[in-house]
């Protein structure tokens, strides 16, 4: 399998704006992360697929920090990429955004993100910022935002075989 991004690619590892910053999810942010999610949890079903079950209601501070460090390990690893979403002063997180291999023919990669509940109104800017610096600041020619700019039902017929 090839590498997803070259060896020698200096992974952007911050993204600024006046409403948030993106910055790679680590262990450290449990407590900002699971307040996030365990108070969105309703809005954030479905944001990887009709059938992904997160975040479950009953998602314990220990499964959050379980993924928390793989997200931490596949990032150090550069297998995979998540980023937190949090207020420009850090004091709360307001999402994630997650950066992944594809594995549909004509995508060099995958791309998701989420804001809270409570941040909802910045949805759109997110998503907007994000997409915009995965195509300028990352080698990839091509990323899919499955359930964004792909339907879900799209994403899941897409042929797996490359052919």
């Amino acid at each position: 399998m090839p590498a997803f991004v070259p060896p020698d690619f200096d992974i952007p590892r911050r993204l600024e704006t006046p409403d948030f910053i993106l910055r790679p999810l680590t262990i450290h942010d449990l407590l900002k992360d699971y307040a996030a999610v365990m108070t969105s949890v309703e809005r954030l079903q479905g944001v990887f697929g009709p059938g992904s079950d997160w975040p479950r209601p009953d998602m314990t501070l220990e499964e959050d920090l379980a993924d928390l460090g793989w997200h931490q390990v596949e990032f150090e690893r550069r297998t995979s990429f998540a980023f937190t979403v949090m207020a420009p002063d850090e004091g709360q997180c307001l999402g994630c955004a997650y950066l992944y291999p594809s594995e549909r023919a004509g995508f060099d990669a995958k791309a998701y993100c989420w804001v809270r509940a409570s941040a909802a109104d910045l949805d759109a800017a997110l998503f907007a910022a994000f997409r915009d610096w995965l195509l300028s600041a990352w080698p990839f020619a091509r990323v899919a935002f499955p359930g964004r700019e792909i339907a879900w039902a799209d994403w899941t017929a897409a042929d797996l075989s490359g052919s």
